[in-house]
């Protein structure tokens, strides 16, 4: 005989019988999304252990499964573009304490071009930086491959949205890259 893991009815049993119901059948999938938006495994557990402790204290527990799976993938993605802020604080404040310590180059070679690529870099960086949330993950998910309709499950846009949103930040990010 062929066991088949069906979802557990969360409307049944008590809050904790719910929460590991729910833990069992969506953690994979909220790691996924987290994933996705920050490109880093260990940080998507983090997000997502976050996302499942606060389920936990919600009373949106008691409400039927389609609301309560909404509500946790709303609060893992805004803990997603949360971390993404914190990065890109981070990354701004890192830059502007390492700008003049960061050695041009570690081989020897061309020292104007190390020199240019350097400032090409830095300027990559802080153009995305620049960008809000969803458009910094809109652009990091589509250069690292994924498809538009993957791209508007993640960010919770329609799949037809996703090519302006795109497009806006392609703009945004020339813009801040010119600057």
């Amino acid at each position: 005989m062929v066991y088949v893991a069906q979802p557990v009815d969360i409307l049944a049993g008590d809050a904790e019988d719910r929460l590991e119901a729910i833990f069992n059948d969506h953690h994979e999938s909220i790691v996924s999304l987290l994933f996705r938006l920050l490109g880093g495994r260990e940080e998507a557990e983090e997000q997502a252990q976050e996302a499942f402790i606060r389920l936990s204290k919600d009373r949106v527990i008691w409400r039927p499964r389609e609301e309560v799976l909404a509500w946790l993938r709303r609060v893992a993605l805004n803990l997603g573009y949360n971390a993404l802020r914190s990065r890109r604080r981070e990354l701004a404040r890192l830059q502007r304490h390492a700008r003049l310590e960061e050695p041009l180059s570690r081989s020897p070679g061309d020292p104007e071009a190390s020199a240019l690529q350097a400032e090409d870099i830095g300027r990559v960086r802080n153009a995305l930086a620049q960008l809000e949330p969803r458009q910094q993950a809109c652009l990091m998910l589509r250069y690292s491959g994924l498809s538009y309709r993957e791209i508007a499950a993640t960010i919770r846009v329609a799949p037809t949205s996703v090519g302006t949103l795109l497009a806006r930040a392609e703009a945004a990010f020339r813009a801040n890259y010119k600057e």
